[in-house]
């Protein structure tokens, strides 16, 4: 069975005004999720599927998916704020939906084979799907509790123009994740990869350590599971009262691989990640999409 691209776009149109990733990056104005669905195609995935806000789906439509018609099956789901579990309601003065896992979870219903889920703005490369794509290809059908995670060599995944978060990994000998920490400044200094820990301190990081850029691979159990956590996450008081609280993918595969319920394979890529977290990115990135083209690894015009 092909593997299925689950993008995340609900962010769409309100963090950015659409326009981060709509900006036009390609020699064709494509954007960098046309890229990443390039790629997808070309590394066996067999359908792509958006979750998105309810009221930019005409724009989303019109504007995004006409261009992929003819080229693979495409679907929609929706993120919104009340979207919960029979029982639960949003507290009062929360505007924003719950995270990228309660994302995730918008996709149960038109999603029932194994998944890979991506952020719609980052550009990951082509190894980086090809390794997904295969490991999430081999899985015998009905396989459940195997999972996996793109770990992005942290020295590939660095903007010259500032510092970046990243979800720092640790994994076993089987290349088992067994940790993630989010490390919200990580940049080179003299030289030396460097993060900046809790007491505020710089800490070196080795060059290949490795590091999420939120490119997950899933089995549909995933989604049970999610479901029942969510429940607990939404009956905790803390969680109500903090109007910014979020139900994060990271918190939802570190409980599965503490509680030893699943396995998260932590796959190698050489890919270089590029983005645009930054203004001062957009250039760079313009200039690093045209060398791929201009060496062949994408066509001038992609769909």
């Amino acid at each position: 069975m092909k593997p299925t691209l689950f993008l995340l776009a609900a962010g769409m149109g309100s963090r950015y005004g659409g326009l981060k990733q709509l900006d036009g990056l390609g020699p064709n104005g494509e954007t960098i999720m046309d890229y990443s669905i390039y790629d997808a195609i070309q590394a066996g995935f067999g359908k792509i599927v958006w979750v998105i806000r309810k009221d930019f789906e005409e724009q989303f439509r019109t504007q995004i998916l006409a261009k992929y018609e003819g080229h693979v099956p495409c679907e929609l789901c929706f993120q919104a704020l009340d979207a919960l579990p029979e029982g639960f309601k949003a507290p009062e003065g929360r505007v924003k939906p719950w995270g990228t896992n309660h994302a995730v979870l918008m996709g149960k219903d038109v999603i029932k084979e194994p998944f890979c889920v991506i952020n719609c703005d980052d550009f990951y490369g082509r190894d980086a799907f090809m390794q997904i794509g295969k490991y999430l290809s081999e899985l015998p059908e009905g396989t459940k509790n195997k999972y996996a995670m793109v770990g992005f060599r942290v020295c590939n995944t660095l903007s010259e123009n500032g510092s970046v978060a990243r979800g720092v990994c640790a994994y076993n000998d089987k290349r088992h994740l067994t940790d993630v920490v989010e490390r919200t400044e990580i940049l080179r200094m003299d030289g030396v990869i460097k993060y900046k820990d809790e007491q505020g301190e710089w800490q070196a990081l080795e060059e290949n350590a490795p590091v999420s850029m939120n490119m997950w691979g899933f089995t549909p159990d995933y989604f049970e599971y999610s479901e029942a956590y969510f429940k607990e996450f939404l009956s905790d008081p803390k969680n109500m009262e903090n109007l910014k609280a979020e139900f994060f993918i990271p918190l939802m595969v570190n409980k599965l691989i503490n509680d030893g319920t699943a396995t998260c394979e932590v796959l190698d890529t050489t890919s270089v990640w590029f983005g645009v977290t930054y203004a001062a990115d957009r250039d760079a990135t313009v200039a690093r999409i045209q060398k791929l083209v201009d060496e062949g690894v994408y066509p001038n015009k992609l769909f």
